[in-house]
Parts: C-alpha cells; structure tokens; sequence
C-alpha cells in the first residue's frame, strides 16, 4: 500500500512539473506576442478582421476557440482536459519542454526581424515591407511555423491527444487556406520580387539542399 501510494504521489508530482512548465512556457509567449503585436498596433497601424470576409473569420473561430480553450484550461485546471489526457513516456513529454523552451526565443527573434510588419489579418498594410532578414532568410512564414512547434511542444508536455489534434488541424487550416491568401496579397504588392523570394525559401521550415 505504502508503494502505491508514494508511485501516485510521483505521478502527480511529474503531472504538477510539467503544468508549471507547460504554464510558463506559454505565458511566456503570449506575453513576446502581446508586447510586439501592441507596439506594432502603435507604429504600424491595423486592419480590421472585418476586411478579411466572413469565411476567414469564421475559419479562425472554428479553429481558434476550442484551440485557445484547451491550452487555457489545461492550464488553469488540468482535469477539465483529462478526459484528452494520454499515457505518454516520460522522455517524450521532455522533448516537448525542449521544443517549448527553444520556441519562446525563437518567437521573440520572429517578432524583432518583422517589427511593425506584423499583421493580424491575412491582408497586407499599407506600409508593409518585404522582410528577407533573421529568420525571414529561410523561412517566409517563420511565425507560423515557430507558433506550431510550440503548440506541439505543450500538447506533447500536457500528454494530450485533443491539443495534438487541434495543434494539427490549425496548422492545416493556415498551410491551406491561410498562407495562401498572405501570398496573393503578397504579390500582388511586391509582384516578381516576391515570386522569386517564395521560390528560394521555405514555406514553414527551411528548404533541404
């Protein structure tokens, strides 16, 4: 009885490690992405979600919500999402506080290389320049791919299938619907310069040889 007790109390001490991780690992984050997205508000100006259409806002509420809900209430309160939890080895759960940890710097180099770029639409700003430095050299939507590693890293950490899940259809949703319309409006503002940057450089991750 004694070693059934102390193996719970082991258990529930690496669930309590991983939540605070898990937690401070997306606080961390959101706070990068809330100061740069306020700062470029300020410098840069903003476009309303309304000019993107209907079906993109409703796209981002089908996808955002129970996204958003679930890593906010892991956090909050592991067991409203126990019923999503699964048995994942130890070691697996640690690569998912590498890929949090290495994420949150990469974010804040993400958001430093773009500066007041950054849009929350899919349309482009009037003052919008092509930027082909930082992680922009390699990757033409380092924001997207940098914000999914993440969402897999915590869904990896809380041992849960329905934030994996969520993690991959929302990257789905911005490969396929997303992205795409990013890149019309793209080149409809930088033309050739912009065909040529999107055929060197990676969508997500960096091209291989």
């Amino acid at each position: 009885m004694c070693f059934l007790l102390a193996g719970k109390e082991n258990d529930m001490e690496t669930e309590q490690f991983f939540r605070w991780i898990f937690v401070l690992v997306l606080a961390a984050s959101l706070t990068v992405s809330a100061s740069f997205r306020r700062r470029a508000r300020v410098t840069g100006g903003t476009i309303a979600r309304t000019e993107e259409g209907r079906g993109m806002l409703f796209l981002r509420l089908l996808f955002a919500l129970p996204l958003w809900f679930s890593f906010l209430g892991y956090g909050l309160n592991p067991n409203w999402l126990s019923w999503s939890q699964v048995a994942l080895p130890v070691w697996l759960r640690w690569v998912g506080v590498g890929l949090g940890l290495v994420c949150v710097p990469m974010l804040w180099w993400v958001f430093v290389s773009i500066g007041s770029n950054i849009s929350e639409t899919v349309l482009t700003k009037e003052s919008h320049e092509l930027v082909t430095y930082g992680p922009y050299r390699w990757v033409r939507h380092p924001l997207y791919g940098v914000a999914l590693l993440l969402l897999a890293g915590c869904s990896l950490m809380a041992a849960n299938w329905f934030m994996g899940l969520m993690t991959v259809l929302s990257g789905g949703m911005i490969v396929w619907f997303v992205i795409p319309r990013e890149e019309a409006a793209l080149i409809a503002r930088f033309g050739e310069e912009y065909k040529r940057y999107r055929e060197r450089v990676g969508m997500l991750f960096p091209k291989i040889g």
